[in-house]
């Protein structure tokens, strides 16, 4: 594809710089708001002037924009500090799911709200049990005329403790092989029956949490997909999940390491004068442009009209680990600075201790190292499966516990 805005990208970018320019949040606006309601405040006022969730349906309250349109936006508004995180998996995951496999009455009460900022959805996937296999949850849901009653625990929820709603997959037939016997609902994280417990992470914030149901009531008409087909709907917001966060999040750069090295010495000269100091910079460009590059591919195939594929598994396999690397390498060149993590040491602010301490999480959210390897084996590549011992087992017949 050609890198260069066309006329109507060139037009399309200026008018979404200038209303960035214009329209950032004063500190009048925010004082006393915590980085949540920053953020929602931030969401509705892109969401008014027409600005949020652009690839959306109007109806939706997007924009109908174009793939490369949404890319130029993410460009623009990236070069401000704004909270967005709060909406990546609401926005980027859980939204092209409902639009694929819910009803457009439900596509029309929880999208709109989800573009304006008003509800925070979060992804309820992972449990102790499993591991990095999805397929072998065990939070179970059984139906009762209209509803349907769950019970268990996931972990390692995103956000569940300021969500309002959220995406779960239950194992609703234990009698079937594991991949086949899940479905996957809407539900209300207000609802009776949920317990959130949030855990205290390395780098001392809580935005994983232990989230327990004890009988919590699902109505039906929130399934999304057929009763057993929640595997194909899990695919689909993993897929997503996957193009969301791609680059392995921010934090350090090649360009927070060239700026470190310009400040600090090495033998009484600029660290970027050494030899060595520049090599591991130049190897860093070179991963960021490979991910820069593969993340346009993409880009490309969504502008084709193409769902997104395993190869944005790439993304997130080399992302995640050269964030760690970079701020460990950053922390390296600091020196008796890089043992510290205070915000208000002169140094950097401390951006890379505290990316260092927060990429081990992003190496598990979304898949881990050697789930994202697998994927690229055999669905990029082409090579054979790993064998399985549980392959074609029901669920009940597998064992547990050592027995």
């Amino acid at each position: 594809m050609d890198f260069n805005d066309t006329a109507e990208e060139a037009t399309f970018r200026n008018e979404a710089a200038a209303w960035l320019a214009n329209n950032q949040l004063t500190a009048a606006e925010t004082q006393g708001l915590n980085r949540l309601q920053i953020a929602k405040l931030w969401q509705k006022r892109k969401h008014d002037a027409g600005w949020a969730c652009l690839g959306w349906d109007r109806k939706f309250g997007g924009r109908g924009a174009s793939a490369i349109e949404r890319v130029i936006w993410d460009q623009e508004e990236s070069k401000y500090d704004v909270p967005s995180r709060f909406f990546v998996i609401g926005q980027g995951m859980i939204g092209p799911t409902i639009m694929a496999w819910s009803t457009a009455e439900y596509c029309e009460r929880f999208l709109p709200k989800l573009a304006s900022g008003e509800e925070v959805w979060c992804q309820l996937f992972s449990e102790p049990a499993g591991g990095s296999d999805l397929a072998a949850l065990r939070t179970k849901a059984e139906q009762d005329g209209d509803e349907w009653i769950l019970n268990g625990q996931k972990i390692w929820t995103s956000g569940a403790h300021y969500s309002d709603y959220g995406l779960i997959v239950t194992r609703t037939d234990p009698s079937v092989a594991k991949h086949k016997g899940l479905t996957v609902f809407m539900i209300d994280m207000h609802s009776p029956g949920i317990e959130i417990k949030p855990i205290k992470q390395l780098n001392g914030e809580s935005d994983f949490n232990e989230v327990y149901f004890t009988d919590v009531r699902v109505p039906d008409s929130y399934r999304l997909g057929s009763v057993g087909q929640g595997w194909q709907v899990c695919l689909t917001t993993l897929m997503n999940e996957r193009l969301a966060i791609g680059g392995g999040g921010p934090g350090a750069d090649v360009k927070l390491a060239i700026d470190i090295a310009r400040t600090v010495e090495i033998n009484g000269k600029p660290a970027i004068e050494d030899s060595a100091v520049r090599a591991k910079i130049a190897e860093y460009h070179v991963l960021e442009a490979g991910l820069k590059y593969n993340g346009y591919r993409a880009i490309t195939a969504l502008s084709r009209g193409e769902l997104p594929g395993p190869e944005n598994s790439i993304g997130k396999l080399v992302g995640a680990p050269k964030l760690q690397s970079i701020a460990s390498f950053c922390m390296d060149l600091l020196e008796e600075h890089g043992v510290l993590w205070d915000e208000a040491q002169p140094l950097f602010d401390g951006l890379a201790q505290r990316s260092y301490m927060g990429a081990p999480g992003l190496r598990i959210a979304g898949g881990t190292d050697e789930i994202m390897t697998n994927i690229i084996a055999e669905r990029v590549l082409g090579l054979p499966q790993d064998p399985r011992a549980d392959k074609g087992i029901a669920f009940s017949d597998i064992p547990t516990g050592g027995h």
